[in-house]
């Protein structure tokens, strides 16, 4: 069994910075597919972020790209995502999820992953 706990939530300003973690427990992150969502209440789940772990390639929402930064420790076996130039728009409850299906394209689609995080809030004030 895979488990997901996310933290580094928290209120910024617009302008500002935060740091996510995602650590996962049960299997290595080298041999899951991890990306990153995120959800404003009322909307549907939107993704971030994910990354190729074999080659080090990453892909981002062209909401995000140029701003956010994923990243892996695999000794901590913790996924993070580095988010910069924050925006009101960026305010969300961020997730990241898992599966056990390990591809060189992780999905986008919420759809396609069995595991997720509980959440940590995301506030941007402008």
């Amino acid at each position: 069994q895979v488990q997901l706990v996310e933290s580094g939530g928290g209120l910024v300003q617009a302008g500002g910075s935060l740091s996510l973690s995602c650590a996962a427990s049960g299997r290595a992150i080298s041999r899951l597919s991890i990306s990153w969502f995120r959800q404003v209440p009322g909307n549907e789940r939107e993704f971030v972020a994910t990354m190729n772990w074999s080659g080090g390639n990453t892909y981002y929402s062209d909401s995000v790209k140029g701003r956010f930064t994923i990243s892996r420790d695999d000794a901590k076996n913790t996924v993070y995502l580095q988010m910069n130039s924050l925006k009101p728009e960026d305010t969300a409850v961020y997730t990241c999820a898992a599966d056990l299906h390990v591809v060189s394209s992780p999905p986008t689609s919420a759809y396609a992953y069995e595991y997720w995080g509980q959440g940590t809030q995301v506030t941007v004030s402008a």
